[in-house]
């Protein structure tokens, strides 16, 4: 009984830190803009335009 209660107690403790350890990087991703050939990102507009030569 004892160690079916310690089993349970370990596990309710390890399992909130374990989830919380997995979402530390939460909203801190980003990506690369990327535009389709001949054009370029502008950043004052956040958007792709094309490339004039």
């Amino acid at each position: 009984m004892k160690i079916k209660t310690l089993a349970i107690a370990v596990a309710l403790t390890a399992l909130p830190t374990l989830s919380l350890a997995a979402g530390c990087n939460y909203g801190k991703e980003k990506q690369a803009m990327s535009c389709a050939a001949g054009t370029a990102y502008d950043s004052t507009t956040h958007s792709c335009l094309p490339v004039s030569t």
